[in-house]
């Protein structure tokens, strides 16, 4: 029996009740289902990880890390964004660990937007977007990819930024579509953006996940668009310890210097023995270069064993994901396909309205192949199995 309280209060976000993916978790649960719907890796870190942080623990790195983030891993990460992206980054004044990526979003979201800005966004989105812009007392913007491609219309973000608009947020590789940004958006985003003052919020946690040998086109590759951007990145999605909630910020001092202000108050710093772990580990550029290559294979695999399935595949460029039509063969909506799949077929997914403010149904769901092989052959010859309705 849960408490009543007798105090009065205004929702700040009334409209906002529990998550689709707490939805799906439950009864997934409930029917034991294989878990294709949740963006986390289900296999083991890299042991010399786990030693790592154990080590960290014992050498009594256990207490507040500095505000800003253990210096050794900054320096690394600075090393590593200049020999891969070609911007620099001042160690002290332009790095910021952060307890997650999406701490990181929400910093820099609440540190930068005001009350009465704008905050363009591109859905089908990261669902945490615009509830914290709406946080600030500020408004999202929400453009919607076009289909079937997910592709940007620049011509309808030039139509939708107004003297309003305070920040672009970008999320590239996206999740849930697995595109990727070319260096031809870039280029339009940097011409309509220029002699502006609005920032770029960059959402690159699946930075070092991009496929068939393309090249992530993050911001930090475009020096007009690097000046005005927070980057946002994570450790977590980056080595397969989603747990850990560890991640960054890059930024241009001035734009930091506000971020910073909000991250001291609302996590201090980030987990010490992690940072120190990763320090150690990412010494080894190795440790990231090979993702590509590693969710590759992943993803050819679960194409594969998909062929003779009902579902048609979307091609994915990157992060974790693989987007499945169904209109071909089904006139369900995505929730009701994505609910039969669990109760009926012991698989779970997640349905793509569910990244939609409106709930937009485009009759697809989204799989994620962030799994081991046994759960991927497992799921697949459940999706295999799925009949028409």
């Amino acid at each position: 029996m849960t408490m009543q309280t007798p105090v009065q209060f205004r929702s700040k976000l009334p409209d906002v009740g529990t998550t689709i993916f707490t939805v799906i978790g439950q009864l997934s649960a409930q029917h034991n289902a294989i878990n294709l719907s949740q963006g986390a890796p289900n296999f083991a870190p890299d042991p010399k990880l786990i030693a790592g942080v154990t080590k960290a623990m014992q050498d009594n790195h256990n207490q507040y890390a500095s505000m800003t983030g253990f210096r050794p891993l900054k320096t690394l990460i600075a090393e590593k964004v200049a020999t891969l992206y070609g911007s620099h980054y001042d160690v002290d004044d332009e790095i910021l660990i952060t307890a997650s990526a999406s701490e990181g979003l929400y910093s820099a979201i609440s540190g930068l937007v005001h009350p009465g800005d704008e905050v363009i966004y591109f859905e089908p989105s990261f669902d945490s977007y615009a509830p914290i812009v709406r946080l600030q007392g500020a408004t999202p913007v929400a453009l919607k990819l076009a289909l079937p491609d997910f592709t940007v219309d620049w011509d309808e973000v030039r139509a939708a930024i107004t003297p309003r608009t305070r920040m672009i947020i970008i999320n590239t590789p996206h999740n849930p579509s697995g595109q990727v940004f070319s260096a031809h958006d870039l280029d339009m985003l940097a011409e309509l953006t220029r002699n502006t003052d609005i920032i770029i919020l960059s959402d690159e946690v699946y930075e070092h996940i991009v496929f068939d040998g393309e090249h992530h086109h993050g911001m930090a590759t475009h020096p007009a668009l690097a000046e005005r951007s927070v980057i946002v990145s994570s450790f977590g999605k980056t080595f397969h310890v989603t747990g850990w909630r560890v991640g960054y910020c890059l930024a241009p001092a001035e734009l930091m210097n506000e971020i910073c202000k909000v991250h001291q108050f609302l996590m201090f710093s980030a987990d010490t023995p992690m940072q120190y772990a990763f320090a150690e580990y990412m010494a080894n550029p190795e440790t990231y270069l090979s993702l590509a290559a590693f969710y590759q294979r992943k993803r050819d695999l679960m194409q594969s064993l998909l062929v003779d399935s009902p579902f048609k595949l979307l091609p994915s460029a990157g992060s974790f994901f693989l987007l499945a039509k169904f209109d071909h063969f089904s006139d369900e909506s995505d929730s009701e396909m994505v609910k039969r799949l669990i109760t009926q077929y012991g698989v779970a997914t997640i349905p793509l309205s569910a990244f939609y403010t409106d709930g937009t149904d485009n009759k697809l769901i989204r799989l994620s192949f962030a799994k081991d092989e046994a759960t991927l052959r497992a799921g697949a010859q459940a999706l295999c199995q799925v009949k028409p309705r």
